[in-house]
């Protein structure tokens, strides 16, 4: 059974693309798979069709008329009713810049066209299992005046609220749950994004930089070579 028909309501999916023959595609295998779906065909369209409709997950295209991708993947992750939604990229450009990008704005997987719809429904249906399999939604940590609260995936430094997509919370709280462990990349990579999503490691370097300028430097150390580690005493 997919994890949409296992749960009581059908998990909200959005998908943005031009083309309509991929559109179609999607949408029927998705809603077979007991999504519920909704499409736009530009990124424009996407913007205000998820205001109303609030996705758990958009498929989105970077190559798109009116508004591409990148921008649309950007907007999307400021809005604060969609800060844990999951944003995939499914495009026909392959250059490590255009994925780069896409980790840059916070994009949680990056695949190139054309689509094989059965891996995709795999991975989409394991993301949203992880999802569910995570641990007490109740756990909070708090390390010199930052908290982190997996109840309503909120952070907070010195009581101020720290705005963090979903990617860069996940890293923040994996890393914080073990303080003075040094994780490489890999690690970072199979735990964070999972082993069947085929991500760069410079999207580690990305998301630890982002992280690093809204709470400060001192909480997560570098060390050249191995990887990074959560510091329980900030300089």
């Amino acid at each position: 059974m997919s994890a949409a028909k296992a749960s009581q309501q059908p998990h909200r999916v959005l998908i943005v693309d031009d083309d309509p023959d991929i559109v179609e595609l999607l949408q029927y295998n998705l809603e077979k798979e007991g999504y519920d779906v909704r499409t736009a065909p530009d990124g424009r369209r996407a913007i205000e069709t998820a205001r109303g409709f609030v996705p758990e997950l958009v498929l989105l295209d970077i190559m798109m008329p009116q508004q591409d991708g990148i921008e649309t993947g950007r907007q999307l992750r400021d809005m604060p009713e969609l800060r844990q939604t999951y944003i995939l990229y499914l495009t026909a450009r392959s250059e490590e810049y255009s994925e780069v990008a896409a980790f840059e704005i916070g994009a949680d997987d990056y695949l190139t066209k054309p689509i094989k719809p059965r891996a995709l429904m795999s991975r989409i249906n394991a993301l949203f299992r992880r999802e569910a399999q995570k641990a007490d939604p109740g756990d909070q940590l708090e390390v010199n005046g930052l908290t982190i609260s997996r109840k309503n995936y909120t952070v907070t430094l010195d009581d101020k609220s720290v705005v963090l997509p979903k990617k860069e919370f996940e890293l923040l709280f994996f890393l914080a749950q073990s303080p003075n462990k040094v994780f490489s990349r890999e690690e970072l990579l199979q735990k964070i994004w999972g082993a069947d999503i085929y991500v760069l490691e410079r999207t580690v370097d990305v998301h630890i930089r982002k992280l690093r300028e809204k709470i400060g430097e001192g909480y997560i150390k570098t060390l050249k070579g191995v990887g990074y580690m959560f510091t329980d005493t900030p300089e």
